[in-house]
Formats: C-alpha cells, structure tokens, sequence
C-alpha cells in the first residue's frame, strides 16, 4: 500500500487514509499472524520521525491491547515494548506506548 503513487508518507492525510483503512479492516489488523500489529509498529516508527503527532494518533488502536486474547495482547504488547526501545522516539508517543504498558 505505502508503495502506490498516490501514498505520501509526508502528508498527514496520505498517512491517515491509508492507516485509517487498514485499522478499520479487523481481519487484517487483527490477523492471527501477527503482520497487522508488525505492520502498524513499522509505520509508527517510520512516521514517528518525519510527524510525531500522526506517530502518536496512530498508537491508540495498540492502547487497547489487553481487550484482547492472549495471544493478540502478547503481539500487541510485544509491538509497544519494541516501539518503547527505539532510540529517539517523540515525547508524545513515547508517553503513549510507556502508558500503556504500565
């Protein structure tokens, strides 16, 4: 998806449609493998840098992440303690993601 020509990983709103679909699409977010949750991860590291505040926005969906089965709290929650160790990682979502896991 982030390789189409119209995605524009410096527009807010680019980052917004795009992510915005994808977390609205249980099935694949929620995918038993784990890639919807790796995937969300990847993206708030990458945008973290360039816009910290859609970074931030777009941790929520991984706040909730002890409503769910086991193994989906484990891979979300394997996702926040990764996004915690990233060196550099904006004040707004560093806050989200240490919050949610306290």
């Amino acid at each position: 998806m982030t390789a189409e020509p119209v995605y524009d990983a410096n527009n807010p709103n680019s980052n917004y449609s795009l992510l915005g679909g994808f977390l609205g699409s249980a099935v694949n977010f929620h995918a038993a493998d784990g890639s919807g949750y790796e995937f969300l991860g990847d993206m708030v590291e990458t945008l973290d840098k360039a816009n910290a505040q859609v970074a931030a926005r777009m941790v929520g969906p991984f706040t909730k992440w002890r409503k769910y089965d086991a193994s989906r709290q484990a891979m979300m929650k394997a996702q926040l303690e990764r996004l915690l160790a990233v060196k550099g990682l904006s004040a707004n979502t560093y806050e989200l993601v240490s919050k949610s896991l306290e």
